[in-house]
C-alpha cells in the first residue's frame, strides 16, 4: 500500500538554480526518477547542466556567452583590482624609500653638524693662536690700537700659547673692539721660548708651487714652530691660490699703503692660517696685473712685480707694528729686501731684527741699475762691486748678490752646489755668512737637520756682542 502511495505521489524536488536569486519546484514524475537521479550525481559533481534535461522541460537559463561574459567581467575587474592594488603597493615601498633616504641623510647632516660643533669646540690651539696675531694686525691697520700696544698684544699671546683654547670662542665672531677687550684681561704669564720669523717669499705648498720652494717654506715652517719659534709667511696673492687650503681667510677692511715708482699705491691685505702658520697674502690695487697671471715666474717684469711685492711686505710689516727677529728670504725674487730693510726701514721700530737668505735658484736677477728706483732705492748707492754690481756685466745690477751682501746669513740649499755660480768673489769675502744644507727635506732625517741648521743660524745672527746694528749694516 505504502509503496503504491509512494508511486502515486510526486516526488518534490528543490532545485537551487547556481545563477537565480529564487528557489524552483520541480514534480517529476516516477519514469522521470532516473534522469532525476542522474542530474543530482551531475549537481554534486558541480557540473554544469546547460546540457540537462532541465532543459528540455522549459526550465529558464543563462546563455554561455552572458555567464562567459559575466566571468570576463568579474576576471577584468579582478585584474584591474590587482594592478591598482599593485601600484599603491609599488607607491608605498617608493615612499617608503624616500622617507629611509631622508632620514638617512638627516643623520648624515646631524652627524656632520656634531663633528663641526666639535671641530670648533676643539679648535686647533695653532690656529686660534695665529686667529688672535693676525687680528692684532688688522687692529694696528685699522687704527685700534697703536703699534706699542699691539706690540704688548702679540706678546700676551704669545705667553699664553699653550692655554689659547681657554679663549671664548664666540668673541671671534665679533668685531676686533670686542677681541680687543677680551685680550686685555689675559694675565701675564711666562714667556715663550723661540724666536719670531718672518718669510718673505714667493711660494708656499700647498697654495702655489713650481719647485722645491714651496716645500720647504712650509715644511721648515711647521718644523721650526714644533720647536716653539713663530713663524709667519706674507705672499703675493696670485690669482691661481688654492685658497681653499687657506683657513679662516679674511680681508683686513682697510688699504696698506706701500711705496713703489715714485708713489703710494694701495694694497689689500688678506690674513688666514695654512698648516698652522700664520699667512699674510699682499694684493696691488692699482697694478692689479702684476700676479693676475697664469704663471708665477717668467714675464719681463719680474723685477717690478717682485720689488713691489717686497717693498709692499716691509712697509705692511713696518705698519702693523711687528717686530720680528728674523726676516727670511728667498733667491732673487726677495732678495732686494736685505738692501731695503738696511737702507730703509731699519730704524721703523725693526732695529732688533736680523736678515737670512735662502738660495734654492741661483737666477741673478740682472737688471740695469735705475729699476732700483722703483722701490725707493738708491742706484748712485749701490751701483758699486762691494754692494749690487754684478762681478761680470758691470752696467747692471746682479739682486741676488745684493742678497748676499744684505743679509746676515746666507743659506745655499743644494746637493750639488756649494757655492753660487758667477757669485764666487763676492761668497768668498762674505765666506762667515755661508752655511751650506745639502738636505732633501722629502727625507725627515735631513728634514731635521735642515731645521736645527736653521735654528743655529738664527740663532747666531740674534746672539750677538757688540754693535749687531752697525756690524750688519757695513759688512762690505
Amino acid at each position: 500500500m505504502m509503496q503504491a502511495s509512494a508511486a502515486v505521489n510526486l516526488s518534490v524536488i528543490w532545485n537551487l538554480s547556481l545563477r537565480g536569486s529564487s528557489s524552483k519546484v520541480h514534480i517529476l514524475n516516477p519514469k522521470h526518477q532516473k534522469s532525476h537521479a542522474l542530474h543530482c550525481l551531475r549537481s554534486e559533481g558541480h557540473e554544469e547542466f546547460e546540457n540537462s534535461p532541465q532543459e528540455n522541460l522549459g526550465l529558464p537559463s543563462v546563455t554561455k556567452e552572458a555567464k562567459q561574459k559575466d566571468i570576463w567581467n568579474l576576471f577584468r575587474e579582478a585584474q584591474q583590482n590587482i594592478l591598482f592594488l599593485n601600484k599603491q603597493r609599488l607607491a608605498a615601498v617608493e615612499e617608503l624609500k624616500k622617507l629611509k633616504k631622508e632620514k638617512d641623510e638627516l643623520l648624515e647632516r646631524i652627524n656632520q653638524l656634531e663633528e663641526e660643533s666639535q671641530i670648533v669646540i676643539k679648535k686647533d690651539k695653532s690656529s686660534l693662536f695665529w686667529e688672535l696675531l693676525l687680528r692684532i694686525d688688522a687692529m694696528v691697520i685699522n687704527g685700534l690700537v697703536n703699534i706699542e700696544e699691539a706690540s704688548s698684544m702679540r706678546k700676551l699671546v704669545k705667553e699664553h700659547e699653550v692655554n689659547i683654547s681657554e679663549f671664548p670662542l664666540d668673541v671671534l665672531q665679533q668685531g676686533d673692539a670686542e677681541i680687543l677687550a677680551e685680550l686685555r684681561r689675559f694675565p701675564p704669564k711666562v714667556k715663550r721660548n723661540g724666536l719670531h720669523v718672518i718669510h718673505i717669499c714667493t711660494e708656499m705648498a700647498p697654495l702655489v708651487s713650481t719647485g722645491p720652494l714651496a716645500s720647504y717654506i712650509t715644511g721648515l715652517s711647521c718644523a721650526l714652530q714644533g720647536k716653539g719659534y713663530l713663524v709667519e709667511v706674507i705672499l703675493p696673492k696670485y690669482s691661481t691660490l688654492d685658497l681653499d687650503e687657506i683657513e679662516g681667510l679674511r680681508e683686513i677692511e682697510a688699504d696698506a699703503y706701500s711705496y713703489f715708482n715714485g708713489q703710494l699705491h694701495a694694497n689689500r691685505i688678506w690674513n688666514g692660517i695654512v698648516s698652522g702658520i700664520g699667512v699674510t697674502l699682499i694684493q696691488p690695487v692699482y697694478y692689479s696685473s702684476m700676479f693676475n697671471r697664469d704663471k708665477v715666474y717668467g714675464y719681463t717684469d719680474d723685477f717690478d712685480r717682485f720689488a713691489y711685492f717686497s717693498r709692499a711686505s716691509l712697509d705692511y710689516i713696518a705698519k702693523s707694528g711687528k717686530q720680528p727677529d728674523v726676516l727670511h728670504i728667498h733667491n732673487w725674487q726677495t732678495a732686494i729686501v736685505g738692501p731695503l730693510f738696511w737702507d730703509v726701514f731699519v730704524n721703523q721700530g725693526l732695529e732688533g731684527t736680523r736678515i737670512l737668505l735662502t738660495c734654492q735658484d741661483f737666477d741673478k736677477g740682472h737688471v740695469p741699475p735705475e729699476k732700483l728706483e722703483l722701490c725707493g732705492l738708491d742706484p748712485a748707492e749701490l751701483h758699486r762691486l762691494d754692494r749690487l754690481q754684478d762681478n761680470k756685466n758691470p752696467h747692471f745690477v746682479n739682486i741676488l748678490k745684493g742678497g748676499v751682501v744684505y743679509s746676515n746669513k746666507v743659506v745655499i740649499m743644494s746637493s750639488s752646489h756649494s757655492s753660487i755660480p758667477g757669485l764666487e768673489p763676492t761668497l768668498a769675502i762674505h765666506r762667515d755668512k755661508l752655511l751650506l744644507a745639502p738636505f732633501e727635506l722629502e727625507n725627515p732625517m735631513e728634514k731635521d737637520l735642515c731645521c736645527d741648521l736653521h735654528v743655529s743660524a738664527y740663532t747666531s745672527i740674534i746672539v750677538c756682542t757688540g754693535d749687531c746694528t752697525t756690524l750688519s749694516k757695513y759688512r762690505f
